[in-house]
């Protein structure tokens, strides 16, 4: 075991990818390695000496016969189980899929379904607290997958739902997803406040922002969206609820 000494290329991009929770791109690790202090590793790293490292990496653990390796997802580089390992895995994940999602993956869950294409960001943004172990159970659930990368600043990953979430929720797509005014009655359950609440609020959100298009579209009491003849002006009632 390590006491101290200097740190190899190796060893770091190793930790790097085992602590990361999404795949890292060659240019996030790039950029981690241009923090470094002078002196501190023996060369520079540049795309070549990253790509090289990462294939001694998986050399070895093939020579070593180990249960992971290195591979490259969602344009980035992270560890995962070698296939023969899937049955032993699909027994853990069949014992977890018993388990009932919690309120936080309920409300991450209901955020990804509304707002998809959606990065991890903009769900903890939405919720304000950290989505990092919530996303893992998902993913693991197989309710929601990678999807891509945003064209923004980082290139965080983009999650959608999957077919398993259209199947474990009796929807044969995502236009059968429930519209306010449906909430009510299909999370009628008192566990089920915060998440009902939310979905609420994902639709005032969404009716805003057509509403932005539209001039001539408003929403009622009840979340629903109502479009105004162009001779007839809202009522009260109307105004009052529409989006600022």
């Amino acid at each position: 075991m390590r006491s101290g000494g200097t740190l190899t290329i190796r060893e770091i991009i190793e930790a790097l990818l085992y602590a990361s929770d999404e795949p890292l791109s060659v240019k996030q690790m790039l950029d981690i390695f241009e923090m470094v202090e002078p002196g501190e590793l023996p060369q520079k790293v540049d795309q070549d000496v990253l790509l090289q490292t990462i294939e001694q990496l998986n050399r070895e653990y093939d020579e070593t016969s180990r249960s992971l390796h290195i591979v490259k997802i969602a344009g980035g580089y992270q560890f995962a189980t070698r296939p023969q390992f899937a049955t032993w895995l699909g027994r853990m994940m069949s014992e977890r899929a018993k388990r009932k999602l919690s309120v936080s993956a309920l409300e991450s869950l209901a955020v990804i379904a509304y707002k998809q294409p959606v990065t991890k960001p903009e769900i903890e943004a939405i919720r304000g607290v950290n989505a990092d172990y919530v996303l893992r159970t998902l993913l693991e659930r197989n309710l929601i997958a990678i999807i891509g990368r945003a064209a923004t600043p980082g290139r965080p990953l983009l999650y959608g739902t999957t077919k398993e979430f259209l199947k474990h929720f009796g929807l044969n797509d995502l236009s059968e997803l429930p519209r306010p005014r449906e909430i009510d009655e299909l999370l009628a359950e008192a566990e089920f406040e915060v998440e009902k609440q939310m979905l609420k609020e994902l639709e005032a959100k969404k009716a805003s922002e057509e509403s932005d298009v539209d001039g001539n579209i408003v929403v009622s009491e009840d979340g629903t969206l109502r479009k105004l003849d162009d001779d007839s002006p809202p009522d009260a009632d109307d105004l009052s609820n529409r989006p600022q």
